[in-house]
């Protein structure tokens, strides 16, 4: 009884070639040709507007209502002049995911003809159903008002489809009674707070011309590609996104060939088809390259204001997915989609600075001498001290938990790693005796032929949640899924919460009449002694640094999202967010309950798809086979034969623990406690995902056991390696 649907798959994909896509174009030709840019919006909007959107975007000022009628005009005409009937107010509800609402410009005249209209307040303001996305209480089913409302920080964008345009405009979301159901709104509101208390301490350091201070993000993301002939067979991958069951290969990422090594043409060709989209809605898409498993990719950019980044972040994924079917795979962004390779994480280079004083972050050839650096390279040490659990908290998701402390991904516990030079700086400090700093020096080669370059003051450490890089932290814990939003509205936060305290104190050491120097010093110092505990430089992986981390550090270990989301609820946390105006406490809480929710939702439908596909997918083909073998040793023993009934004997044990172990799973989902969400959380952790991998040990016992010829589900041989 063969598996015909699996075979011809595997056929089907031998015979793909790369998918052709559109003419070759420049990078001037393609760049942010399907954006209402401001070099756009200069050309057709009058100079007052212009200038007037322009300080908005650029100072952060309150956005004149007088010019949105012009501007919306302006935006209509250049969109429609494309062929767009359509305009899209797009948020980011709770989800993770984008959501869009559809207008179109019709307006019917009376003597039956009809025109394009876009005016001011369609621009500025939606009405999307408030209720129906996860709002964690803040909406009941008949308290259904919900509004969109324009960011004009972030361009308008033309999204392309085979049969047209649609004119997208980024908003926020927000309820009737004012509270963020979307991941935007605090975003704006944390760097609205980081500078605030930014400018306030820059003031402090004798600076006199302040611009805005904004904090900058660069995703690395990484992901998976499979042959969608393949998913379409995997129930698990459709609806779950990562596989239940599958035997580890003979070869995994073992070799290390496949990352960095030369790209696939198929794969290639559908990467250059996303980089031309994403150049074309202004995304700098920067690097490409092999990721350590096989069959996983990055695509990382350049590095942009955080909320841009954060949008753009978005349609990365969109284009991704989209792109991906035309080109025959399916982009997988779970962060684990195949047990014991490497999972996807979503690296969130993270920096702070503004047009007059720099990047924030750069310490300079001379750190020591930095003043300004020190300064909030210590607030950003503090934050990640008092507030680590936050930064776990909000990279907590069931598919993030899978690759936490795994191959490529940071542990649970978060520390800070600084590198050798800057950690020795921070020492120093502690110590009360700043000396120097040690300089990386030249890297020489001993070839002539190849070049002398300077090395850099430290090392990089891939096993630290949140690495200085140079001039910025590397926050390495965030998921491929997930939106960047949630952990940029954290370092936003803590780092404005920081700053306030680093403020506050200077200007009561400056009060007593000492100079600023010796003041920054004292308060550096303070900082140092309080909270370099979460400074660790060495192996996060080692069992040592666990034990040292808890019991020595005080650090928390949270391996799960049942352990990391209630500390959304400690009232530390609720005040930190509510003092510096970024999320209220019934704000936050429906962050808990949504983000509860859907990890409880994940688990249980993972756990009713193990089941469904062990009883209907695994079970009958594995009974088909015993019977098969059950003939064929009857036959030989009636030809005086004497055959080995070891297999069968294997085979039945193994399918008597798959059927034992699915009656398990199914009466531990009927008996779900009631108690409320924190004693369901830790139920899905410690109890169904246990018994789901004893259900998936029997099935991946099966498949190296039964006839490959009639396994019913693609292999992960097949998954990882044919393309």
């Amino acid at each position: 009884m063969p598996s015909p649907a699996r075979l011809d798959a595997i056929s089907h994909i031998l015979e793909r070639g790369p998918v052709p896509t559109a003419p070759i174009q420049s990078l001037q030709q393609l760049w942010a040709s399907d954006v209402f840019s401001l070099d756009k919006m200069k050309s057709a909007l009058p100079k007052d507007v212009f200038k007037s959107i322009q300080r908005t975007i650029k100072e952060g000022g309150k956005l004149d209502s007088s010019v949105a009628n012009i501007v919306a005009q302006s935006m209509k005409d250049w969109a429609t002049s494309r062929g767009a009937l359509y305009y899209a107010h797009v948020f980011y509800p709770l989800t993770n995911l984008t959501a869009e609402k559809h207008d179109g410009f019709i307006a019917p005249q009376a003597d039956g003809s009809a025109i394009a209209e876009f005016t001011g307040k369609l621009l500025v303001q939606g009405e999307p159903d408030g209720s129906s996305f996860p709002n964690g209480g803040i909406r009941s089913t008949f308290e259904a008002r919900g509004y969109t409302a324009w960011d004009v920080t972030s361009p308008a964008y033309l999204l392309e489809t085979p049969n047209g345009f649609t004119l997208c405009i980024p908003t926020v979301f927000v309820s009737w009674t004012g509270e963020a159901l979307d991941k935007k709104t605090p975003l704006l509101r944390s760097n609205a707070a980081m500078n605030k208390q930014a400018q306030r301490l820059l003031k402090l350091l004798g600076n006199k011309e302040i611009a805005p201070v904004n904090s900058s993000c660069g995703a690395e993301q990484e992901y998976f590609l499979v042959d969608n002939a393949f998913t379409a067979l995997r129930p698990d991958l459709l609806l779950a996104g990562r596989t239940l069951f599958g035997a580890a290969p003979a070869k995994g990422q073992q070799f290390d060939d496949h990352y960095f090594g030369a790209i696939p043409e198929r794969v290639q060709v559908f990467m250059q088809d996303v980089e031309r989209q994403l150049y074309k809605l202004g995304i700098p898409a920067k690097t490409r390259h092999n990721e350590v498993a096989p069959g996983q990719f990055e695509i990382a950019p350049f590095f942009e204001a955080a909320n841009v980044a954060t949008d753009h972040q978005q349609l990365t994924m969109t284009v991704l997915k989209s792109t991906a079917k035309r080109h025959g795979f399916s982009c997988l962004l779970h962060e684990k989609p195949f047990a014991g390779v490497n999972g996807s994480g979503k690296h969130v280079n993270w920096s702070v600075g503004n047009a007059t004083q720099g990047n924030l972050l750069d310490p300079g050839n001379t750190p020591h001498d930095n003043m300004q650096f020190l300064v909030f390279c210590a607030a950003v040490i503090r934050g990640v001290h008092l507030y680590g659990p936050l930064m776990r908290a909000v990279v907590a998701t069931a598919s993030n938990d899978h690759r936490l402390g795994a191959n490529e991904a940071p542990p649970a516990i978060i520390s800070m790693y600084l590198g050798s030079q800057l950690e020795d700086v921070f020492n120093q400090i502690k110590a009360g005796d700043l000396k120097g700093s040690t300089a990386g020096g030249l890297m020489q080669l001993g070839v002539d032929t190849l070049p002398d370059f300077p090395r850099d003051p430290g090392d990089r450490n891939r096993t630290s949640p949140f690495a200085f890089t140079g001039n910025r932290f590397e926050f390495r814990a965030v998921g491929s899924g997930q939106s960047v939003a949630g952990p940029l509205v954290a370092m936003n936060t803590i780092l404005a919460d920081s700053l306030e305290w680093i403020a506050d104190e200077l200007e009561a050491q400056l009060a007593g009449g000492i100079s600023l120097e010796a003041a920054t010093f004292t308060v550096l110092k303070q900082v140092m002694q309080k909270h370099s505990a979460v400074i660790f430089g060495g192996d996060g992986y080692s069992s040592e640094w666990h034990r040292i981390a808890v019991e020595e550090r005080g650090l928390e270990n949270m391996p799960t999202t049942a352990d990391a989301l209630p500390v959304l609820q400690r009232p530390e946390i609720r005040e930190l967010f509510e003092r510096q105006g970024v999320l209220s406490p019934l704000e936050l809480e429906s962050r808990f309950e949504v983000y509860a929710e859907q990890y409880i939702l994940a688990i249980e439908v993972e756990a009713k798809l193990v089941l469904r596909m062990a009883r209907t997918q695994i079970y009958p083909v594995v009974m088909a086979y015993m019977e098969t073998l059950t003939r064929s040793l009857r036959d030989q023993e009636q030809l005086g034969l004497h055959p080995d009934r070891s297999i069968a004997g294997q085979v039945a044990s193994l399918n008597q623990q798959l059927v034992s172990q699915c009656t398990a799973l199914e009466q531990a989902l009927a008996q779900v406690p009631h108690g409320g969400v924190s004693e369901h959380l830790a139920y899905c952790a410690n109890t169904l995902l246990g018994l789901m991998l004893k259900v998936r040990d029997a099935v991946d016992g099966l498949e190296v056991t039964v006839d490959d010829a009639i396994w019913p589900l693609p292999t992960y041989q097949e998954l990882l390696f044919v393309r």
